[in-house]
């Protein structure tokens, strides 16, 4: 069996951490920013629903941020050769990796929905749900004038959603890199220990 050394299990690990605490806050950034189309302060009743499901604050944010926190404090100890420490990462991955899957699932139905908006005369409706107008309004802008408050509240929506998708594909991949990762180091621990055994028998 071929095994890889601590050093680059840990080095792997220690980058993932790192590099999945900037998509973590970005995440529940860009899920606060859903909550004011816009900029602006609006009832909850007139807040797209689907925010409500607190995909990038609780999916790809806290359930990110303790698979992050882990893989750093393994990285910086050293552990990586404990079998007991790569088990709890592969956890803490596969739980940080769900989250990510919840955050693309939850991002991809408020693109496809559109949001909650004014149609005229103080009557809020999702003009893209359910009707023709859904299946090209992402690409045909002119139909974004049904929307008239708040304003660029489309455009709003589409950037932040489809910034919380990307980041949400980025941390299932991450996260599951780190399953593989833990994976080989409990095989590899196991490998090394054996190895070391049956030198110390010789």
């Amino acid at each position: 069996m071929m095994c890889t050394g601590k050093c680059s299990k840990c080095t792997c690990t220690k980058c993932i951490g790192i590099a999945l605490l900037p998509l973590a806050v970005c995440a529940i950034i860009s899920n606060l920013l859903l909550y004011f189309p816009n900029g602006e302060v609006l009832d909850a009743s007139r807040i797209t629903d689907l925010v409500w499901f607190f995909h990038g604050i609780l999916g790809a944010g806290i359930l990110v941020f303790l698979p992050a926190f882990m893989m750093l404090g393994i990285g910086e100890a050293g552990c990586c050769a404990n079998k007991c420490w790569m088990v709890l990462s592969v956890v803490f991955a596969a739980l940080g990796a769900a989250g990510g899957v919840y955050c693309v699932i939850i991002s991809s139905l408020g693109l496809i929905s559109g949001p909650l908006c004014d149609v005229g005369d103080e009557v809020y409706l999702y003009p893209f749900r359910n009707n023709t107008l859904a299946d090209n309004y992402l690409l045909n802008q002119t139909s974004w004038s049904i929307c008239k408050k708040p304003e660029n509240v489309i455009l709003w929506n589409i950037v932040l959603f489809s910034l919380l998708l990307l980041i949400g594909i980025a941390e299932a991949i991450l996260c599951l890199i780190q399953v593989f990762n833990g994976l080989m180091g409990f095989l590899c621990g196991s490998c090394l220990r054996k190895r070391k055994t049956d030198i110390a028998g010789m």
